[in-house]
């Protein structure tokens, strides 16, 4: 998921696939919601009946495991034998995938495990509906600040899911401890280590660019990394630019990342504390830095689909996977932190998992600029028009590092 769930995409079966890899080596964004919810919009539910026996989902890989991926993997076949609503996935490979989908008004999927990036414009163009949250169990020991990433006009439109940071991973052979983003992004600085960087592949990373001009540009003013006017932009499409000839690989995977770090290719790059935490675990010299402009993150969250069927078992899923044991579950096969913090009580995570993915640490988690989708409201409470959106930001992406 590094969404970043949902900027890190896709990382079911990643505890596997990043083991092979050491081995063979050795967001809710501020959209605007002026207008009522328009006809066709399921209202948001008072009450709860009893369950439909159906429950149609869409995700990515890893959201939603039922032991088929890995017999030892399932939180789906328990709750259906509790609920008796029978769980169907579709599995998609992109967030931009996702978001078609959910637009399509031929399709009615319950729910959607979204990241930040899908997750505001589902908001802003009434693809999903607000979420009653007193009907769902358990959603108050979920982490505030992620609840609140998820508000918008005084509604809530998701329960959060997992979450991560994304920080500069360096080896420690090679890379003194970076304390700025401009150990990624500075020109001189970056190369020094051409053709050994490695850089999540996702328009969302042009924020960390953002964040670098913010400390080292100041007429720019930039404010939220998430909330680019167009000038803005530009100079980070430019940063990027010019960043893309010292660039070993644009990951898509997280694993990608840990295997370039694993044989030694790769000495620098944004990751988050899954890759950190597997090729520790390796023996490999890694390390992790939090840059002095500040982090990054992302946050992944349940939403209930606008043109829901069976409503009952949706909110019946949303308090299942809010509870503690499958956090536990969830966070331990997709390598990302719990967004319910219970799942680290007792014995439910292995030690050392929860202190290196800070979860429950709420000063941690406070300073997290956590990641939304782009729109042309810029942030602030005035909420002005004259940013940029998704699309700009993709277009970008593409031109900066793909061209």
């Amino acid at each position: 998921m590094r969404r970043r769930a949902g900027r890190r995409t896709g990382v079911g079966r990643l505890a596997a696939l990043a083991a092979a890899a050491v081995l063979a080596a050795a967001g809710l964004g501020a959209c605007s919601e002026e207008n009522p919810e328009p006809v066709g919009v399921a209202k948001v539910a008072s009450t709860l009946g009893p369950g439909e026996g159906s429950l149609d989902l869409l995700a990515m890989p890893g959201s939603v495991e039922s032991g088929t991926t890995d017999p030892r993997v399932d939180w789906v076949t328990p709750f259906q034998e509790r609920t008796g609503c029978k769980v169907g996935v579709k599995l998609v490979k992109t967030p931009q995938e996702m978001y078609d989908l959910m637009r399509d008004k031929d399709r009615r999927y319950d729910g959607v495990a979204a990241p930040p990036e899908v997750a505001g414009r589902l908001v802003g163009e009434h693809q999903v509906t607000a979420v009653n949250t007193s009907l769902v169990d358990g959603y108050k020991k979920l982490e505030p600040k992620l609840r609140g990433l998820l508000k918008q006009d005084g509604k809530y439109y998701g329960v959060p899911y997992v979450w991560g940071a994304n920080m500069l991973m360096y080896d420690t052979r090679t890379v003194q401890p970076p304390s700025s983003w401009s150990a990624l992004f500075d020109p001189e600085q970056a190369r020094r280590f051409s053709g050994k960087l490695v850089v999540h592949d996702s328009p969302l990373s042009i924020a960390e660019a953002a964040l670098y001009l913010k400390g080292h540009d100041r007429k720019l003013k930039i404010g939220d990394p998430y909330s680019l006017t167009p000038r803005q932009l530009a100079a980070a499409g430019r940063v990027l630019a010019r960043q893309r000839p010292h660039v070993l690989k644009y990951w898509e995977q997280p694993a990608d990342a840990i295997s370039a770090f694993a044989g030694g290719a790769a000495v620098l790059g944004d990751a988050g504390p899954y890759q950190v935490d597997v090729l520790d675990r390796a023996g490999k010299p890694v390390q992790a830095a939090e840059p002095a402009e500040g982090v990054t993150g992302w946050a992944d969250a349940w939403m209930i689909g606008a043109r829901v069927q069976h409503p009952n078992c949706m909110y019946q899923w949303l308090q299942w996977t809010a509870s503690p044991d499958v956090q536990q579950q969830v966070a331990e096969w997709t390598g990302v932190a719990p967004a319910n913090p219970q799942a680290c009580s007792g014995d439910r995570l292995r030690a050392g998992f929860c202190s290196a993915f800070h979860v429950g640490d709420r000063d941690y988690i406070d300073k997290i600029m956590f990641a939304h989708a782009p729109t042309r409201v810029c942030g602030g409470k005035a909420k002005k028009t004259g940013c940029t959106d998704y699309a700009e930001w993709t277009k970008t992406w593409i031109e900066s590092t793909k061209a």
